[in-house]
């Protein structure tokens, strides 16, 4: 055979996997209204950035006549390429052929892309729409699953591992996508389950659709596995970018900075009236953050799940910031079991990835009841504790009202490591509530009333607890943002160490 030959025969095999499963498949992938793999990739990175790595490799199984059967690329697109000029390394499974179905190589192709991200340190995007593991090849696909998990679980903490749920992933084929840091779904074409509506229906006699089970609304309002609902495609990958604008490449370096437009002495007014008279009356946590960070820009992560707290990523002075807040406008900003493990997972990622935290506090406690205690408020409120304690990033709290008892511990007090804490006057720093304590205290006493208000005064202020050193600053608040942003740039070269150890027993 000649070159040309030779060169000829490369072109034609490469057309032949470019084509995936063929016309018919490709058009019934875009009736269902999604993109296919290679379409994917080249929306995500930059035009004409992407290398892709083990085009050329196939199935060796035999088994119920697989020998017979030619799967292009076995049903995964993988490589690198960049993002903003930013390396990244990426897979697509394929559905159009054999259903994105995850056997032995195809296994092989995503772990040698995983290893390559960690070897090189950089983030890796991970694209499902598979029908789970192939049957046909048995335990040499239940082991292709077991090698990603473990290569999830080296990487955590290290690169950033992004997951966009494109279409079907049920099984064993869920875990990996769980074990990475953030979790894209599509409305209408993602479903993320263990068991499918039959199982559920045959086990337990629930009927139950694939949607409601496992779509993308049901992970990101009620089970929280999921940190963003997209409206299609096209928006979960634009999303993704965005996302990566925020984080470093790994956790030996530090976020991206961006020129900002926003004056770092801005200063507004309204935040002087935000808080309401009455400390039983709600406001929107929401205008104190977009007042407060470069452009009145964030992006949040479990937007619809557990809302009594927000997490999300901001900047302020071009910097990447993660912001912790209670929302007073929704279960009065009290913690809850679902809460404490949305905002302990969000302060474990900031550390890892040397995102200092802002921590804006509003909290009357933790949500009481029998559901709660039952369901271990106190082990859940535990890992938030936990969280902060072992975070060593810049750790700045902002009390805007009411800051009670152990719940303003959760929320990262001066004693939990917080580097500086800043009051409003408006703020009620507190063993608990003026009401309840006034009962306990002034029980015995003929005017009650009397004494509250002179609790109320003495002690529902900041004021006591600057005077023990426990807060650094009151603020007038129109000059938040300024004076948060004083405090980052002083704690710009912060150096913090725990003890040595092979790690610590987070209270799961």
């Amino acid at each position: 055979m000649s070159t040309q030959e030779k060169l000829q025969q490369m072109l034609e095999k490469t057309k032949v996997i470019k084509a995936a499963g063929g016309e018919k498949r490709v058009a019934k992938q875009h009736e269902s209204g999604k993109l296919t793999a290679r379409e994917r990739i080249n929306l995500l990175l930059d035009q004409d950035s992407f290398v892709e790595m083990d085009r050329f490799v196939e199935h060796r199984c035999v088994n119920f006549g697989q020998e017979k059967k030619y799967l292009p690329g076995d049903g995964v697109v993988t490589g690198y390429g960049t993002i903003n000029g930013r390396l990244v390394f990426v897979f697509a499974q394929d559905f159009t052929v054999e259903g994105g179905s995850l056997g032995e190589m195809h296994s092989n192709k995503i772990v040698k892309v995983q290893q390559m991200a960690l070897k090189m340190g950089a983030p890796i995007i991970g694209m499902n729409d598979s029908g789970g593991a192939r049957i046909q090849e048995a335990t040499d696909a239940l082991a292709g699953f077991g090698r990603m998990f473990m290569q999830n679980t080296k990487s955590s903490g290290v690169i950033p591992q992004i997951s966009a749920i494109m279409g079907p992933s049920a099984g064993g084929a869920v875990y990996s996508p769980a074990l990475t840091d953030f979790i894209y779904m599509v409305k209408g074409t993602s479903k993320m389950f263990i068991t499918g509506p039959e199982v559920v229906k045959s086990v337990t006699g629930e009927e139950v659709t694939q949607e409601a089970l496992g779509g993308a609304i049901a992970h990101n309002t009620k089970s929280g596995v999921a940190d963003f609902a997209t409206e299609n495609d096209q928006d979960c990958l634009q999303q993704i970018r965005y996302l990566l604008s925020f984080l470093p490449n790994n956790s030996k370096e530090e976020p991206p900075v961006y020129a900002s437009t926003d004056p770092v002495e801005r200063m507004d007014a309204s935040l002087n009236t935000v808080v309401p008279d009455d400390s039983n009356r709600p406001y929107d946590m929401y205008e104190v953050i977009k007042s407060i960070v470069d452009n009145g820009e964030y992006y949040e992560p479990h937007k619809t799940y557990a809302t009594n707290i927000i997490t999300c990523f901001a900047r302020m002075e071009g910097k990447t910031i993660g912001i912790i807040a209670n929302q007073p406008r929704i279960m009065a900003g009290c913690l809850d079991i679902n809460a404490s493990d949305k905002a302990a997972r969000f302060i474990r990622f900031c550390d890892a990835f040397n995102i200092p935290l802002l921590n804006i506090v509003d909290v009357p406690g933790f949500l009481p009841g029998t559901n709660q205690e039952y369901g271990g408020i106190i082990r859940h409120g535990a890992k938030m504790l936990f969280a902060y304690c072992e975070a060593t990033v810049p750790k700045i709290t902002l009390v805007t009202r009411k800051a009670y008892g152990g719940a303003y511990l959760a929320m990262c007090s001066q004693d939990l490591g917080a580097d500086q804490v800043i009051a409003w006057p408006t703020a009620e720093i507190a063993v608990m509530g003026p009401a309840g304590a006034a009962k306990i205290i002034f029980r015995k006493e003929p005017d009650v009333e009397a004494k509250t208000q002179e609790y109320i005064d003495n002690f529902a202020t900041p004021y006591y607890a600057a005077k023990h050193g426990m807060v650094e600053m009151i603020i007038e608040p129109k000059t938040t943002r300024p004076t948060i942003i004083k405090a980052l740039r002083m704690l710009k070269d912060k150096k913090e160490s725990r003890p040595n150890k092979k790690h610590g027993n987070i209270p799961l």
